[in-house]
């Protein structure tokens, strides 16, 4: 049998299959989703990365179809025209294809970044004259987003406090569009309920024309969909930066916006048209690396923010620890209920939040002294923005990532100057507990000998 036939073979074999049910969601991330329309490869394994700007057109014919398939409001039903890198192209679309089937959704479209996937989120679900409603604590870029640029093209925004659904979401208007929110929320880890907001915004949407009606966004990017899938809680859309856990290395940034197929056309027109176009040099690792390793470094990495978390809360000179996985976790119940694994376990996160003891008269002072000093002599934890890879990284949030909303005098309230957040990586969590021993011994010994 000639290659071609034999892969022509497998491949209807493979394909006429019910995959979903025969393998689990951890192969199919390590594998893809075999067969789809941009694998067109016959003996490789690992799908190579593309290189080409542009593409080949044997006619002028075929090339007007191809513009015309992102000239229009709806993807055509024919044959798939590549033409350039901008438009779509094969080492972007596989990941694509495999981050919509992680998520549950119908389809995603990757964005240079993850501030790049919210922006064409919210742009394509807001227009001149309407309004979006979100939680009241948001990583900083999104609030300067929200704050600083959308009000220039007519769109308002207004904060709610969404851990109490009903009562936030009576702040919808008659010209809100969307409800977005993070959750678990960075820095503080606090959850928002997802069903119970979707539930409301359904409520609202029945009594609306299909023109009005509200989308729910979510952003998912601390919990992963391996440890959290909105879309199947009733949210709308997802997005998620694949810099952080879904990249998992470090080493690419990235963004992806996933839901239903009725707006990929506007996040291919929005991504063609802003130019926050995901390098297929970058699609590439998080594809080969990224994703197939992505339930492996989670679960390594739960158990160790397992371990730190009960070290911190068990700690005379912390105050406060956030993390789901501790039983003294405020929404235990929803925690519970909310971050779960594709197995059905409970996935409490890689992320840690916590407050030091601090004087009154200098609030913020011991964590800024606790950080300073882990990054000038500790080992295994380093001092850096960014979360969810194979290092452990420490940050002060008021200072660093949420700097805009402390900046801003309506929101300053709601980002401790103290708290401290932790992103756990793979080192042993016994390295990692002596590091953070020995910081705290250095900013809290002074102090009693004194």
């Amino acid at each position: 049998m000639e290659d071609s036939d034999w892969m022509a073979d497998r491949a209807a074999r493979i394909q006429g299959r019910d995959l979903d049910a025969l393998y689990s969601e951890k192969t199919h991330l390590v594998h893809g989703r075999f067969g789809a329309a941009h694998w067109d490869y016959k003996h490789h394994i690992v799908p190579p990365a593309s290189a080409s700007v542009a593409y080949r057109l044997n006619t002028s014919q075929r090339g007007a179809r191809g513009f015309q398939e992102f000239g229009h409001d709806h993807l055509g039903d024919g044959e798939h025209i590549l033409i350039y890198d901008r438009l779509d192209e094969p080492t972007r679309a596989m990941l694509e294809e495999n981050l919509a089937y992680a998520e549950r959704g119908e389809c995603a479209v990757a964005f240079a970044s993850g501030m790049a996937a919210i922006s064409a989120a919210l742009c394509t679900s807001a227009a001149s004259g309407t309004h979006i409603l979100t939680h009241d604590v948001l990583y900083g870029c999104t609030f300067s987003l929200l704050r600083n640029w959308l009000p220039r093209f007519g769109i308002e925004a207004s904060t709610a406090d969404f851990l109490h659904p009903e009562e936030a979401l009576k702040q919808i208007r008659p010209n809100t569009t969307i409800v977005y929110f993070e959750t678990p929320v960075n820095p503080d880890l606090t959850l928002i309920d997802i069903k119970a907001v979707t539930r409301r915004v359904k409520a609202i949407n029945a009594e609306r024309p299909e023109e009005q009606q509200i989308r729910v966004i979510v952003d998912n990017t601390f919990a992963t969909p391996y440890g959290q899938r909105p879309l199947t809680m009733g949210a709308d859309v997802v997005v998620s930066s694949l810099t952080k856990n879904i990249g998992g290395f470090g080493t690419d940034l990235g963004g992806v916006v996933v839901g239903p197929a009725s707006l990929e056309r506007a996040w291919l027109g929005f991504r063609k048209d802003f130019g926050g176009v995901l390098s297929p040099r970058n699609a590439w690792p998080i594809l080969v690396y990224g994703l197939p390793t992505l339930t492996i470094r989670i679960r390594q990495q739960q158990q160790t923010a397992t371990k730190l978390a009960r070290f911190l809360h068990r700690h005379p000179c912390i105050t406060a620890v956030s993390y789901p996985g501790l039983d003294s976790f405020a929404q235990k119940e929803l925690a519970h209920r909310q971050l779960i694994d594709y197995d059905g376990h409970f996935a409490p996160g890689t992320l840690i939040y916590f407050t030091l003891r601090e004087d009154s008269a200098h609030p913020g002072a011991n964590g800024q002294r606790f950080i300073d000093y882990l990054a000038e002599n500790s080992y295994a934890i380093t001092m850096a923005v960014s979360l969810g890879q194979v290092r452990t990284l420490i940050e002060h949030p008021f200072s660093m990532t949420h700097s805009a909303l402390a900046a801003d005098a309506s929101a300053r309230s709601r980002i401790d100057p103290g708290g401290i957040r932790l992103s756990v990586g793979l080192e042993k969590g016994d390295d990692l507990i002596h590091d953070l021993s020995e910081a705290l011994e250095h900013v809290f010994q002074p102090q009693q000998r004194a």
